[in-house]
């Protein structure tokens, strides 16, 4: 797996570089692997009604769900901060959905460390009907 990673961290930085984050200067870009082996990309899209505005992780799922995706093995956030960030609560429960037992891969903008974690993790109790 660690060349899946790397490459998947690879992605997410070029994804980060598409960010459009004119209010926060958060920049962030996100890399899915789906089981298939085919990585969707997305980066975080603001909109003055910030609302409105997606994550990075969100477009990337989407991304990949309406090309017919179901199955989803690992996902690789880069911020542009030096620090990894975890996915938002939002996106925490939009993965939790589609990919329960994601894998996760957190980087910083600079360097090659990284942090991992699975989905469970960030979020033990998720929503549930």
């Amino acid at each position: 797996m660690t060349a899946d990673i790397h490459f998947l961290l690879e992605a997410a930085r070029s994804a980060r570089e598409k960010a459009r984050a004119d209010y926060s200067h958060f920049e962030v870009g996100a890399a899915l692997l789906a089981k298939s082996g085919k990585v969707y990309s997305g980066c975080n899209i603001e909109n003055l009604s910030l609302s409105l505005s997606l994550c990075a992780e969100r477009v990337a799922l989407l991304k990949a769900l309406s090309e017919g995706e179901s199955e989803f093995v690992a996902l690789a956030v880069v911020t542009s901060s030096n620090q990894p960030a975890t996915p938002c609560g939002a996106c925490r429960q939009m993965l939790w959905e589609y990919a329960p037992d994601l894998q996760l891969i957190l980087a910083g903008a600079e360097g090659e460390d990284y942090e991992v974690a699975s989905l469970p993790e960030l979020l033990p109790r998720p929503f549930r009907l």
